[in-house]
Formats: structure tokens, C-alpha cells, sequence
């Protein structure tokens, strides 16, 4: 008995150290994930360690990012656009510096460079110098534009994404989440009904024959790899949308819904058939015993029975398709821009995580931009999840 007794306390103490290892990890892990993100906040968009600056006389008293943007892109060429004099707006970079000073001005190691960058500054109204902060000498004689930071305005505002963006980053996060709940909402609409029919009828309705044969065929499903849904999509999902709706291009939020709705129905199927075949046979008899049809059985009885495992099923199958990336990648064009319906290409933010990470230095403004998505991603989910639980906790109240 004694024995016993230790054999006991000793799987709880393996359970319970399995439990908190588990518990721990994942704490970490989004612990990890919001310190990277939040790090962003308080950056500069323009590349560290360099310098904005105009001339003194120069009524401009601070660049966005956007706006540095539009200068440099030739899209804006007159100060009075952004709050300025009448004057052409002059580029310098500092490779430009030969043009206005010789080598003998410059100096063989570049001792007479930051002289020259403030005479230059200085005597040019509409300049506008982007150079490194080290040749900003002590007495320079023009001003010094602040830099903007990274901000949560920046960030959810911003229409534009350019993380790597020379000289200023655009951090415009507003394409990616659009394009994210576009897809993953398309996705779930498609796939939360369809995959609730299919349970109920092979729960209830389908011959045991039937239900032993559509059971691991749809369990297979699970387990085929994204990209061959991605492949699948691409092959047969985006012409088909091509030429349903005369588009120009098949690869739109629609087909990327339309493959993640396929890739969330196995699971969506195969949690809520179990949750559904769970429900006790005796109150499924009792319905029918007091005069109630087999559909009304269905509705009244064993889908608020099983209302916790349509849940999970659900949640599950959300959680693959708003996190889903490969598949995602391949059909939806993978343009970063602002969707205004459902037929345009749309990037989502697991596909630019998936697509960027890897040609981010880490540590860099692009790196923690990418993470701060990431911790986007997890708010948008945990959003999803809880009203999903609300709503079920809803209707399962209602029907007591």
C-alpha cells in the first residue's frame, strides 16, 4: 500500500511539473514576443544615426515619415506643400558632396567634410540634407529637423508599409490587418456553417456505414501540408475566381478565404462530431419520447449539449486560419495594400512575417516591426477566441 501510495505522488509531481513546464513556456513565449514588439515604440523611422536637416531661415519645423517619403520619391517638390516657403526643395545626401566642394575642400580623410555640409546647409534656402550624424559638426549652422518616432498612431494609421524604406521606414501596419481579418473573416464564414452541417448530419443523421468511411477521409484532411492547399489554391481556386467575377487577377482575399475555409473544415468537423456523439443517448430518447422531431431533437438537444465542443472545433479552426502563412502566400497576391473588397490582393500578417523575418537584421527597426505585428496577431486572435466563448456561453445560457 505504501508503495502505492508513492507510485501515486509520484506521477501527480511528473503531471504537475509537465503542467507548469508547459504553463511557464508559453507565458514566456508571449512575454518574449511583447517585449520585442513593444520595443519599437520610440524609434525613429529614419535610419539611426543619421541627420535631417534644412536651412536655419527654413519655417519647417519637423518631417513625418510619410512626408520625407514623398519628398525623396519626387511626389512633393515645394516647401510650401508641407507648410513651407515657395521655395524648390533640394535634395543632398552626402554622396552628393563633390558636387559643390573640391577634393582639396573635402580633405584627403574627410576632416573638411562636416565644414562644408554647414556652409552648404547654410547657404541653400531649400535644401534638404540627409547625411550621417557624424559629420554634423559643433557649429553647424543649420537646423536640425527632430526625427520622428515610432508611435501605436503610426503603427494601427499608417497606409503604408515600407519597414526598409530609404531614408525613412514606413510603418503602416493598417494594410496587414485588414487584409488578415478579410481573409480569416471570409474563411470562418465559409467554413463555420458548412462544418457544423457536416458534423450534425454525420453525427445523427449518416448511416454507420457512411460515417465510418467520411470519418478518416476527413481526418486525412488535417494532415496535408499548407502548401500543397496552397498549390491546390493556386492551380484551381484562383482561375476559377479569375473567371468567375472577370477579374484581372485570381489572387484575392476570396481565395485566400476560400483555401483557409478548406483547411479549417477538418478540424471544425472533427471536434464538433465528437462533441455531438457525446451527448447522452438518454436525453436524445427523452426528446423524442415527449413527441419531438428528429430535427428538433438536433437543435434543441444535442447542439446546446454540445455547445463546448462546437467551440473548441471552432476557436481551433479560427486559430489555423487567421494564423495560416504559406497557404496564404501563394493565393492572395501578397500586396500590401489597403483592400477595399474582397476581390483584391490583400497581404496578411503571417505572410509578411513569414515572408520578412528573414531578411531583418536582428534588432533593427524592421525586426521589432515584425514582432510588433506578431503580438497584433495574438490581440486579434484572443479577440476572435473570447467573442467566439461569448457567444457560445450566450446561446448555451438561452437554452437552459
Amino acid at each position: 500500500m505504501k508503495a502505492r501510495k508513492i507510485k501515486e505522488k509520484i506521477i501527480e509531481s511528473i503531471l504537475l511539473a509537465s503542467s507548469s513546464i508547459t504553463s511557464i513556456t508559453v507565458l514566456l513565449i508571449v512575454v518574449f514576443l511583447f517585449s520585442q514588439g513593444v520595443s519599437l515604440f520610440g524609434d525613429s523611422t529614419v535610419e539611426k544615426g543619421s541627420v535631417m536637416a534644412v536651412n536655419k531661415n527654413n519655417p519647417v519645423k519637423e518631417l513625418t515619415g510619410s512626408q520625407i517619403k514623398e519628398i525623396f520619391d519626387q511626389n512633393v517638390v515645394y516647401w510650401n506643400e508641407i507648410g513651407g516657403k515657395k521655395d524648390t526643395i533640394i535634395l543632398f545626401r552626402i554622396d552628393d558632396i563633390g558636387n559643390y566642394y573640391s577634393d582639396e575642400e573635402i580633405g584627403e580623410n574627410f576632416e573638411g567634410l562636416s565644414e562644408c555640409v554647414s556652409r552648404l546647409v547654410d547657404s541653400i534656402p531649400g535644401i534638404l540634407a540627409y547625411f550621417p550624424e557624424k559629420y554634423l559638426s559643433k557649429n553647424f549652422k543649420g537646423k536640425v529637423l527632430p526625427l520622428e518616432k515610432v508611435s501605436l498612431k503610426t503603427l494601427f494609421k499608417g497606409k503604408e508599409w515600407f519597414p526598409s524604406a530609404q531614408p525613412a521606414a514606413q510603418i503602416g501596419a493598417m494594410p496587414l490587418i485588414l487584409g488578415t481579418l478579410w481573409v480569416s473573416l471570409g474563411a470562418i464564414l465559409l467554413a463555420l456553417p458548412l462544418g457544423l452541417a457536416t458534423a450534425v448530419y454525420m453525427s445523427d443523421i449518416a448511416h454507420g456505414k457512411v460515417r465510418r468511411v467520411m470519418k478518416p477521409l476527413i481526418e486525412l484532411l488535417a494532415g496535408i501540408p499548407s502548401v500543397v492547399y496552397g498549390f491546390f489554391g493556386l492551380i484551381v481556386i484562383v482561375p476559377l475566381v479569375q473567371q468567375v467575377f472577370n477579374l484581372p487577377v485570381g489572387e484575392t482575399a476570396l481565395s485566400g478565404s476560400i483555401v483557409l475555409g478548406i483547411m479549417a473544415l477538418p478540424t471544425i468537423i472533427t471536434v464538433s462530431e465528437d462533441a455531438m456523439r457525446n451527448t447522452p443517448r438518454a436525453m436524445k430518447e427523452a426528446s423524442l419520447a415527449l413527441g419531438a422531431t428528429k430535427w428538433q431533437t438536433i437543435y434543441r438537444v444535442v447542439i446546446p449539449c454540445s455547445a463546448s465542443g462546437i467551440t473548441a472545433g471552432a476557436i481551433l479552426g479560427i486559430g489555423r486560419a487567421i494564423g495560416e502563412t504559406m497557404a496564404v502566400l501563394m493565393v492572395t497576391g501578397n500586396a500590401a495594400v489597403i483592400p477595399h473588397t474582397i476581390l483584391e490582393p490583400v497581404r496578411t500578417i503571417p505572410a509578411t512575417i513569414a515572408a520578412e523575418l528573414g531578411e531583418a537584421a536582428q534588432g533593427g527597426l524592421h525586426f521589432k516591426a515584425l514582432f510588433a505585428l506578431g503580438c497584433i496577431l495574438f490581440i486579434i486572435t484572443l479577440i476572435i477566441n473570447l467573442l467566439v466563448e461569448s457567444i457560445s456561453a450566450s446561446n448555451k445560457h438561452k437554452s437552459h
